[in-house]
Formats: structure tokens, sequence, C-alpha cells
């Protein structure tokens, strides 16, 4: 599909964002020393990468053009969606696990641009110009991800295609946790675009608010579709929160020209490997969800945890039966 081909249901002269952005050249500095050599975004999940899972999200949704940002030392990014003819070679006789990995080959085309160094995601973002254009385009971040039977990415496609703008996610937060996030102000939104999802209107957000202070408890999830316009205005968006430039006040300055910002709010399984221990949950969550190894490992976790501290063990029987949709372990 041509970058500028028509979609449909685009408003007339619009087009739907076909190439994805994924920045990924951060540091990772809270899995050290893991991160030292091997990417952040390589850490397997099961028996894929994070990045895997990112990449799979975005071709299902239609996009099967990727850009990295990538810093130093992390080429090898690349190299698991590369060719391995030796590999292939190798695993002839198991045609299952050949079929898994060519996979990794035929999900995309991955492309790459180095950012020298970090400054902020708004910096990251502005890498991309020259391999997107003035189309849109979507961005995903590279710790973020979403349960496949349970998408989010189909849906903002969609919705920029018809507003043109700033298209969001959002999910809800407790409300004594709005200061971890960035949370947005709302209204509703225009009645046309409820046959899309849960859509409002973004009038604002305010960056990891007090429960006091926070306009509402929705939560920006790592997930952006973006007008090619953005790139203007990164570039005349000054350095913000430490020092950095902000995607946030990018958008934001848009918002106050005119441009309209939407966001879906996303009701499905998220899964955040920002963290340690939000990794170590996903890797629990999707272990304890897959046919060949759920059952068995549901029950080898059960008696591992109740070998402790009950409360221990019911938090963590609660958060596989929430990840397994109530089966029994």
């Amino acid at each position: 599909m041509s970058e500028h081909s028509a979609n449909p249901s685009a408003a007339p002269g619009r087009s739907r964002a076909v190439k994805a952005v994924i920045p990924a050249a951060g540091l990772a500095t809270r899995f050290l020393p893991a991160t030292k050599a091997v990417p952040k975004e390589l850490l397997p999940v099961v028996d894929r990468p994070v990045l895997q899972y990112i990449v799979e999200e975005a071709a299902q949704a239609g996009i099967d053009d990727i850009l990295l940002i990538t810093g130093r030392g992390k080429t090898s990014m690349v190299d698991h969606f590369d060719r391995r003819p030796d590999l292939e070679d190798r695993l002839a006789k198991k045609p299952e696990l050949l079929a898994e990995v060519k996979r990794t080959e035929e999900l995309a085309a991955i492309y790459t641009v180095r950012q020298p160094e970090q400054l902020g995601l708004g910096h990251a973002v502005g890498y991309a110009e020259s391999h997107v254009g003035d189309a849109p385009f979507a961005v995903l971040l590279g710790d973020e991800f979403v349960k496949p039977s349970e998408p989010l990415l189909p849906a903002m496609l969609e919705l920029q295609a018809r507003t043109g703008g700033v298209v969001l996610a959002f999910f809800e937060v407790d409300p004594a946790e709005t200061s971890r996030y960035g949370i947005a102000s709302v209204e509703p939104a225009e009645s046309e675009y409820s046959d899309i999802a849960e859509v409002v209107k973004v009038t604002g957000m305010v960056e990891k608010p007090s429960p006091e202070d926070a306009p509402s408890n929705l939560a920006v999830l790592g997930r952006y579709v973006l007008p090619g316009k953005i790139f203007d205005a990164i570039r005349r968006t000054r350095p913000g929160s430490g020092g950095e430039i902000q995607l946030t006040d990018a958008m934001e300055l848009l918002r106050t020209e005119g441009v309209p910002v939407h966001a879906i709010v996303y009701r499905g399984t998220r899964y955040d490997t920002g963290m340690p221990l939000g990794y170590l949950q996903t890797v629990v969550q999707i272990a304890a969800e897959r046919e060949d190894l759920g059952a068995e490992f549901r029950k080898w976790l059960t008696e591992f945890v109740n070998n402790g501290d009950e409360t221990v063990t019911a938090a963590v029987l609660n958060g596989i039966r929430d990840a397994s949709g109530g089966a029994d372990t």
C-alpha cells in the first residue's frame, strides 16, 4: 500500500497512517546491569522480546513500515528482524520453530535512524521526519504493548484519518496514582466519532499532578497517531521538563493553534515493561495465558507462592486469574 493511498473512511484529501515510529534510544538505567549490553527492548517475555510484541501490534493494524529511533549499542534490535540463513538451515528439520524464526523477518520492513543523544521524546520523534515526510504516522513507545485480542491501534488510525489531528490513548488509573503519569483534561467528543470507540476530546494535559490537582484519572498510554505537522511544532518547542524537548509540549502547541486533539479511552489489557516490577508482571501474565505453558506454569507458581506469605499468595493468584480470564489455578 502506498503511504498516500486513500482510506475509504478517511476524510476527503486525508490519508491513513501506514508508517510507525518506535523511539528506542534510551539507556534503560532501571534495568542495569542487564541492559549494559542488551537493549531493554530485547528483554524476553517468555520467548519473544518486548520489541517483537510491539512490531506485531503495528503489523496487526496494517502497518508494515517501522522506523526504529536507536542509540549507541542497539544494533542488535535490527538484527532480531534480519534474516539468519545459517540458523534457518539448522532448523530445517524443526518446521514449527523455523516458521517462528522466519516470521520475525516478514512482520515489517525495519528502518533505523540514530539519535546521537537523548534529549526527550519530542527530540527523538523529530528524527523521523526524513522517513515519514508530511504524512500521518503512529508512534509506539518501546516499553508498552496491548493484548493482541484487544487491539487499540486500528481505532486510533481510523480516528486520526477522520480528524486529521493528534490522536492519543488513555487508560484509567487509581486517583491516588496520578502523580506517576501524564494526566489529561477532557470533554465529550463530537458524536460523529462515537462509532469508532470510546472517544474524548482533549483540552489539556498535566505532567504527574498530585491527586488533588489532577483534572481526571485518565493517564497517557504510550501510543500516538500524529499528523506530519508535528515536526514543525517540535522545532518550535523549547526544552521543558528535565531540560528535554517534550512531545507533550509539541502536541499542546498544535492544540493551541487549532489542531484537533482526541483520545481513545482504552479498557483492554495493557502490559508495561518499563520498570522491573511491571516487566516481571508481564512475563507472569503472558506465561500464565500460554496454551503450551499456562496450566503447568500456574500450577508451579501456585505451589511456589503457597510456601510464602498468605497475603502474597492471594495477590499473585488474583493477578494470574485476571490475566487468564478467571481460569482455575
